[in-house]
């Protein structure tokens, strides 16, 4: 990677620079500002860090306000020029402690007999796995509650509305390359890569036997082949093609009476061609999500993705029956899936009563979330639910803490859009101009 932008749009420096300056994001319209684990982590050590709630509210709102500017990152400190709605300009600055050199030792002694921690940071993936071996190793990658120490030009001794609003850009910034974190901690990309480039090659000249690992989930092939040395390189990836394959025609082929349904056979046949041809895009995309696990049996998940893919009203009648729901119970269940796959579906279905715990973080983060002049009206409907009086809709915490949408529709509640970080960014897709009060 060198100097430019890269593939996701950021300006930035190349991997072998002590400082990379990202040009500013867009707002993010109605979603959080983080979605891969590793950015809710940062997120979560900047709002259980701050004293007073409203300037994270505020925060928010600056950044999606596209308040924050070229953010640049260097070793141990983060930098941008924050304006207020005046146009007043405010550099801001988050310190985070830089690894010591007998940290990142023990990192990279651990890295090195694991390659595929270092295959999944060149993929921009931080599996949890890599986190957990360093921490067990004595070295903390990602912040916890007070390790952000923030500094503004207003003059706030603590967190301000700016200065959170720069957590919430950097939050982006690790979701889309989680090196950006490494190097706050300290090493750039091109460093580290080198540093462990050498250790590896020292390690072999010394003939020291690396630790039999099991290939770690994610790992590329083109890592694992390699590391058997003496093979010849792997072939290029396999093009994508423009759809997947028909269905093959089973009519002929299945006897009568067997008890087969061959138009069910064909669907299969067709669903699965059009999964791995998904697949097949996904491993060819410079990067992947991940659907979350959800508590629901397999088979019940399956069928509602199945029947996310039309396969007509007969194969749908069945799957509703497999899965013991009304078609109507399974026409929702698939615009969840739609919303949000499986962790959408659990919101919708899964029976579960919110701990202490969470309640009072969503309590909190109702009362937090707007200004008092453009509160919603929100009336309890159960642990997790919050209906918006008067307007038929209703705001869902999971139990992975995100929000999630929802309408009534002939009397049946059902999902109305994708899930969220936060109860404002999510209600205000929804319902945008609704004011009145917290009950």
């Amino acid at each position: 990677m060198d100097g430019g932008q890269d593939r996701s749009g950021i300006t930035q420096g190349g991997p072998d620079a002590n400082e990379r300056t990202f040009a500013p994001l867009p707002p993010p319209p109605g979603r959080g500002f983080a979605q891969t684990w590793w950015g809710r982590t940062w997120v979560k050590a900047l709002e259980e860090t701050a004293l007073d709630s409203q300037q994270l509210t505020k925060g928010r709102k600056n950044a999606r306000a596209g308040a924050v500017g070229a953010v640049s990152v260097r070793p141990g400190r983060v930098t941008a020029v924050v304006r207020d709605r005046d146009g007043t300009g405010h550099r801001c600055d988050v310190l985070l402690q830089e690894l010591t050199a007998a940290e990142w030792d023990r990192f990279l002694d651990m890295a090195v007999d694991r390659a595929g921690h270092i295959a999944a940071l060149l993929d921009r993936e931080m599996p949890t796995h890599l986190v957990e071996d360093a921490a067990t190793a004595g070295v903390e990658l990602l912040p916890g509650i007070g390790d952000l120490e923030p500094e503004c030009g207003c003059g706030a001794w603590d967190l301000c509305p700016h200065t959170a609003a720069l957590c919430y850009q950097v939050a982006r910034l690790l979701d889309q390359d989680p090196f950006v974190l490494l190097l706050l901690r300290g090493r750039g990309e091109r460093v580290l890569l080198d540093e462990l480039q050498a250790r590896s090659v020292a390690r072999a000249s010394a003939g020291t036997p690396r630790t039999p690992q099991q290939p770690a989930e994610g790992v590329r092939a083109a890592v694992v082949f390699a590391a058997q040395g003496g093979l010849p390189p792997l072939p290029g990836p396999p093009s994508l093609p423009d759809r997947s394959g028909p269905a093959p025609s089973l009519d002929s082929e299945i006897a009568p009476g067997s008890g087969v349904d061959p138009a069910a056979l064909e669907f299969l046949a067709a669903d699965a061609a059009a999964r791995a041809h998904h697949l097949l895009a996904q491993a060819l995309s410079p990067g992947h999500s991940r659907q979350p696990r959800t508590a629901r049996q397999e088979v019940d998940v399956d069928a509602v993705r199945l029947a996310a893919a039309q396969p007509g009203p007969v194969i749908a009648g069945r799957l509703a029956a497999g899965t013991g729901r009304q078609r109507v119970e399974l026409d929702v269940a698939v615009r969840a899936w739609r919303a949000g796959g499986t962790a959408a579906l659990a919101v919708l279905d899964d029976a579960w009563t919110p701990d202490a715990e969470l309640l009072a973080r969503a309590a909190a983060a109702l009362d937090g979330a707007w200004e008092d002049m453009d509160r919603p009206r929100l009336r309890s409907a159960g642990a997790g639910r919050w209906t918006v009086v008067g307007a038929e809709r209703q705001l869902r915490i999971g139990a992975d803490g995100r929000w999630w949408p929802f309408r009534k529709e002939k009397g049946r509640w059902v999902p109305s859009g994708p899930g969220g970080r936060t109860p404002d960014a999510v209600l205000s897709e929804v319902l945008p101009g609704v004011a009145g009060e917290l009950d």
